[in-house]
Formats: structure tokens, C-alpha cells, sequence
């Protein structure tokens, strides 16, 4: 198959600034490639990279691109230029389009439009009824992909699918459970949305016999809550130690950060925003027994008591029901060993080479219907 995958304006490939989306792409890409597929990767450009070159396989072709601004307009008018600028590298014919940016389902040629998967990777805000010529609507959770369909007619409801993320990265070494250090982890943006007002206030409830380290950026230009937000973190800490890390975009820097943790918590909040949770798949992928709040999108993966634990954030009682998850994990080795030893399992379900094989299922598909 020929296939393109038109990344979005703002962010480069490979990841140099961050990017989930970027990051597991740019891994599909050179799966793809390993298969013998023709793949065509269009990203934003960067002074670091060529505008044009081929890495493992996969030919990278890069145009001018934005830094991601703050107006959600601006952001918009800036995607449709890259776009357009886009658009005059589609006068070939490819068998399979990945789009990640909002105007390609609307402004590529018909052609294209119809060999089109749209990467649906956030919950759709209204925008999926405007694309009706595209081939396929890819979601990223259960979630996501009923929220696709509310925002349809019934006829169109056959074009969404579910296909998970991938892991962004192969695991190089096993896990070895008994080199796990005592530490409880949080990896993401420092934001009230990510619900750590919750994990300080139920760590402080603890007798802190695990250290607690927040790793991720909390300046409001790295997507964060602010210098005052992490102040009132500490607040609410009543003197627990926390260590805040800060930021960290090497995979291997932070796989690191996983592999020395035995317990990683993603107390996210955010009932809209959060549509799959990469961070606690790439904990359990280093053998983090996980607890999770009770938001649909990872029921997908964890299941409560088997891979991973959960607590209802939104019960009155969800700091002392967080704290109780955390201090029964601290004191019973043997549940936390049992959960991070069935969490590893997902290091073969999400896995680029799994996950590619679903889209390149779906992509076979996509060509007997337009045939």
C-alpha cells in the first residue's frame, strides 16, 4: 500500500518538542515501512531537520509549520494554512490517508478525501458531522469512539472505529520487580485537570513511607497550572515531602522514572479532556501497579483488581479512598507485584507491532470499499 500520514502545524517529526500524537505516528510509520508499505510521513518543519529525507524506510517530507499559539482562532487559521501549503503534496494518489490536522477532511482533493482515515485522538467538539466524505473515523477509546458516534447519523456510524494507542516506544530491557524502588509516581502536565490535588491531599493522609514525585511541566507555557497552582500543591501537602521534577520530553530519561517506581497514580479529573491515558500504559508497560480514577477512557486497559486499582474521583470520600488505595499498596507487596505482573501484559497488546496490524486490517478494508 501507499500510504500518507499528514501530521498536524505544530509539532515536529520526530518528536522534538513533545507530542504524543508525533510520537506514536512516527512509531506506526516505520512499522508500516518495516512491512513493505510505502509510507510518506508530512510534518511540520523544523531548521534541525531536511525538508525532505528517509528514516527507516519512511519518506519524510516537512513544510512550514507554526508554534502553537494561544488563541484557540488563531490556532485554527494557522492549521488551515499549513494545510493548504500541505494540500499541493497529495497530487499523487495513495492508497491510505492519515489526517491529523482539522482541515484536511475538508480542504484535500475528493479523491484523497475518500481513501481518508481522520485520527480522532481528542473528544470531537461537532466537527465529525463536516467530514462525510472520508473513509474512516479512528478513535482512541471506547469513550471517545461512543462520542463519535452521538455526533452522527446512524448511516455514518459504521465509519467509526477504535483502535488504541500504541505504546510510543519498545521496551529495551525486562522488568525486574525486585529492583523497584519505594516510590509513587505521577507523570504529565501539572494542571487542576489531571486531579494531583487529589494525590497530594491523600499522599498527606499517608505515613509517606514511599517518596512522591510529580514529574511534568507546570509552567502555563508547558501546558501547566502556573508557579501559583504548584504553590498551592505544596499547601495542601501539610509538610509531606513531594518532589517536583519538572518536565521531562527523553523517552529514556523517563522511562527511567517508571522503571525505579512501584506505584504510579493518574488521578485526572477531567471527564472531557482525557480520552486515554498514554502516561498510566507506559507505567504498567515498566511494571507500575497503577491506581487510576474511575473515568471510562481507561477502563479500556486497566481492569479494578486485576492490572490496576481504582477510585471514584468524583465521591465526596475520593481523598480518603485514594489514600486507602495508596497505603494498601505500600504495605501488601504481593498485590502490588500481582497488578504490576499483569500490567506488564500490555507491553505486547499496545505494542507498535499490535496496534499496526489493527490499522493495516482496517486499511485493507478501507481499499475493498473503494473498489
Amino acid at each position: 500500500m501507499r500510504i500518507a500520514i499528514f501530521q498536524g502545524a505544530f509539532f515536529p517529526v520526530p518528536p522534538m518538542l513533545g507530542g504524543a500524537v508525533e510520537k506514536r505516528w512516527f512509531a506506526l510509520a516505520k512499522e508500516f515501512a518495516r512491512r513493505g508499505h510505502e509510507v510518506v510521513h508530512i510534518s511540520r518543519s523544523m531548521k534541525e531537520y531536511p525538508d525532505s529525507e528517509v528514516i527507516d524506510g519512511v519518506q519524510h517530507l516537512r513544510i512550514k509549520g507554526y508554534d502553537t499559539p494561544k488563541s484557540g482562532i488563531v490556532l485554527k487559521a494557522l492549521d488551515l494554512l499549513y494545510t493548504l501549503r500541505g494540500r499541493k503534496l497529495f497530487s499523487t494518489n495513495y492508497d491510505v490517508v492519515v489526517s491529523n490536522t482539522f482541515w484536511a477532511p475538508l480542504v484535500l482533493p475528493k479523491q484523497t478525501r475518500k481513501v481518508c482515515m481522520v485520527d480522532v485522538a481528542r473528544m470531537p467538539k461537532g466537527q465529525l458531522k463536516l467530514y462525510k466524505d472520508v473513509a474512516r473515523l479512528r478513535t482512541n477509546s471506547s469513550p471517545v469512539a461512543v462520542a463519535a458516534r452521538n455526533e452522527l447519523p446512524e448511516m455514518q456510524h459504521k465509519k467509526v472505529v477504535m483502535i488504541p494507542n500504541p505504546l510510543p516506544f519498545t521496551p529495551a530491557r525486562e522488568v525486574d520487580l525486585t529492583q523497584k524502588k519505594p516510590i509513587i509516581l505521577y507523570t504529565g502536565r501539572v494542571h487542576p485537570e489531571k486531579g494531583l490535588d487529589l494525590l497530594v491531599e491523600a499522599y498527606s493522609k499517608t505515613n509517606q513511607a514511599f517518596k512522591l514525585q510529580i514529574v511534568g511541566a507546570w509552567k502555563v507555557t508547558g501546558g501547566g497550572g502556573g508557579d501559583e497552582y504548584v504553590e498551592s500543591l505544596r499547601q495542601k501537602a501539610n509538610g509531606a515531602e513531594i518532589e517536583f521534577v519538572g518536565p521531562v520530553y527523553n523517552t529514556e530519561a523517563l522511562n527511567k522514572y517508571y522503571e525505579d517506581a512501584s506505584i504510579f497514580v493518574y488521578p485526572s479529573v477531567a471527564e472531557q479532556g482525557e480520552t486515554f491515558g498514554l502516561a498510566p500504559l507506559e507505567a504498567m508497560a515498566w511494571g507500575c501497579a497503577p491506581i487510576v480514577s474511575n473515568l471510562s477512557c481507561f477502563q479500556d486497559f486497566i481492569k479494578g483488581n486485576q492490572n490496576g486499582l481504582i477510585f471514584d474521583h468524583r465521591a465526596d470520600n475520593a481523598v480518603d479512598q485514594l489514600a486507602a488505595h495508596i497505603m494498601n499498596l505500600q504495605g501488601n507487596r504481593s498485590l502490588r507485584e500481582t497488578l504490576a505482573t499483569n500490567a506488564i501484559a500490555v507491553r505486547e497488546s499496545h505494542s507498535t507491532r499490535h496496534i499496526a496490524d489493527q490499522f493495516l486490517q482496517e486499511f485493507e478494508q478501507m481499499l475493498k470499499t473503494n473498489d
